[in-house]
């Protein structure tokens, strides 16, 4: 053997893992609810919050279902592409590993989940915020095993991290009679044990170095589908959205509460409510038809749950507000994106060019999943 050609080899190479550690890139980490779930839901064989059956996905890559809830994509999904930052695949994705995390981020969102462990009971399977936050420990522990503590720490802590449920805790659970929380609170005191858990768990995400933190808020959710239906005149359920606004405000002031006493935390609050109102107040002024029922849905049987491939759908998916009778459609989350991406100010953390994303595109995991 060479020793003189070897060791500088061997001693380039050590130093290199000892020193270098982990070249990582600013990656995602996504909690939150059917708004931004990407296949998680699919993989929970007993869940009743699946977006695994057409016409779901659609308008997304290859047009086959995917997991979002969504005729295209999700505003985590725009905004991070605003950002220049790739999009996280499913926790429960099984192309996941250790290097697709450091690469691409985690999504942990689920259909049906909330903030309150006992929300979406009705969906059987979900992950609630708290669950979601295990899991996320369950990845910090896979990673330190991969690139030591010292570079997971930085890893995380640089990462750019999304809350985005609240919901699912009012129209799954407080709004319904047959959960325990709707005969045990008042509006208000409902929303103070929502501030109290969501402030332990979001002083839990600061404890596992999350820094840079976005809390969205709620939209006007007595105006989806599904409460006009369920109202006796078809209009907007004043009370729900009542409710979001109270939600919005009560977050919106724990979040700068927390930004101003956890060490080091940029925590900030993202509010779209005004836009999607008037969106929904105004369509026509978007460039929207209609905002009062669903583009995919049974006709006049209403409400239908969930799109499947019997549901007919409309004839011009870019003029409706909602695609299901819960949520938005592509064209009305590129609208809300672009408006918290203007609020918060949002730039590229990894410095490459930022480029405008009209149309969806495939997600690093879409093909993979095989639906």
């Amino acid at each position: 053997m060479n020793l003189t050609l070897t060791l500088p080899i061997f001693v380039t190479i050590l130093l290199a893992v000892v020193i270098g550690g982990c070249n990582c890139k600013i990656v995602q980490f996504i909690f939150g609810d059917s708004l931004s779930d990407v296949g998680n839901n699919n993989f929970l064989s007993k869940s009743l919050a699946r977006a695994n059956l057409p016409w779901y996905g659609i308008d997304f890559g290859n047009g086959l279902p995917n997991g979002r809830f969504c005729n295209g994509r999700t505003v985590a999904d725009i905004i991070g592409d605003e950002m220049g930052l790739p999009r996280p695949p499913a926790y429960l994705n099984q192309s996941l590993t250790e290097d697709v995390i450091l690469e691409n981020g985690v999504n942990f969102a689920s259909g049906g989940g909330g903030i309150l462990k006992e929300t979406g009971g009705l969906f059987i399977q979900r992950f609630s915020l708290f669950k979601q936050i295990e899991l996320f420990q369950g990845t910090q522990d896979l990673i330190r095993e991969k690139i030591g503590t010292k570079e997971a720490a930085k890893f995380f802590q640089q990462a750019r991290y999304v809350v985005a449920l609240g919901s699912n805790d009012f129209i799954n659970n407080y709004l319904m009679p047959v959960y325990r929380d709707s005969w045990t609170h008042t509006d208000k005191s409902f929303i103070q044990y929502l501030m109290d858990t969501l402030r332990s768990q979001l002083t839990m995400l600061h404890s596992l170095g999350a820094r840079e933190l976005m809390v969205f808020g709620l939209g006007p959710m007595g105006c989806i589908p599904l409460q006009r239906v369920l109202s006796t005149d078809g209009q907007c359920q004043d009370k729900t959205n009542q409710l979001a606004l109270a939600f919005n405000k009560a977050t919106d002031e724990l979040v700068v509460e927390l930004a101003n006493t956890l060490p080091n935390a940029s925590y900030k609050f993202g509010d779209a409510y005004d836009v999607v109102n008037d969106v929904i107040t105004n369509p026509g002024n978007y460039g929207f038809s209609n905002s009062d029922s669903p583009c995919c849905s049974f006709g006049k049987i209403r409400p239908a749950i969930t799109c499947n491939p019997a549901s007919t759908l409309c004839s011009d998916r870019s003029k409706y507000v909602f695609w299901d009778e819960y949520h938005p459609s592509d064209r009305a989350n590129q609208l809300i994106a672009k408006e918290l991406i203007k609020k918060l100010g949002f730039l590229n953390p990894n410095q490459t060019n930022i480029a405008s994303s009209p149309t969806p595109t495939t997600d690093p995991s879409s093909d993979d999943d095989g639906r």
